[in-house]
């Protein structure tokens, strides 16, 4: 059986990666979306997540209970070695990841893709303060990484989402069909 690819999402804070990986699922109902373990509040929208303290989430980094983690804007993201279970069955797996974790990921899963969203800085801004998750301070630390630059070692599919968000999902269908190694 061949083994299903670990579809990496990134992109800048704003760009849509939640809605996008939402929409993916609805069209491409085979992939299975990966819930992150976050050290973040519950319920704060956006992705559906488990919110556990840090304390918490230090002590499943040590026990192994995570395929991949990392640190970013002052939390810790991890995903759950549950992932290879999917990934062994030959599904793939929709995951949002960080763009400084890439490399190191990308030796740990052998069937490795990276779909990069794009979004213009204006739309970026707009996008974060709707959500009304961060001050404006934040917001403006979180656009000044925007632009931040990805491995070139890794193969990357780029996904522009600043029109509608049904056009972009339409796009990111055909850019993931599965291909067969």
């Amino acid at each position: 059986m061949t083994q299903g690819r670990l579809i990496a999402v990134v992109g800048p804070s704003g760009v849509g990666k939640d809605s996008v990986m939402t929409g993916l699922k609805n069209a491409l109902p085979a992939l299975h979306l990966v819930r992150r373990v976050i050290t973040r509040a519950a319920g704060l929208g956006g992705e559906d997540y488990d919110a556990v303290s840090l304390a918490q989430f230090e002590e499943l980094a040590k026990i192994g209970a995570f395929a991949a983690h990392w640190t970013a804007h002052g939390l810790h993201y991890g995903i759950p070695v549950t992932v290879h279970d999917h990934l062994n069955t030959g599904t793939d797996c929709l995951v949002n990841f960080s763009r400084k974790a890439l490399e190191e990921a990308a030796g740990h899963f052998p069937r490795f893709v990276v779909l990069n969203i794009t979004a213009k800085p204006d739309t970026l801004a707009r996008r974060l303060a709707a959500r009304g998750r961060e001050t404006d301070a934040q917001i403006a630390k979180r656009l000044a990484q925007a632009d931040k630059p990805l491995p070139k070692s890794i193969d990357v599919i780029h996904l522009p989402n600043n029109g509608p968000l049904a056009e972009t999902i339409a796009r990111a269908t055909v850019l993931l069909q599965p291909v067969s190694i």
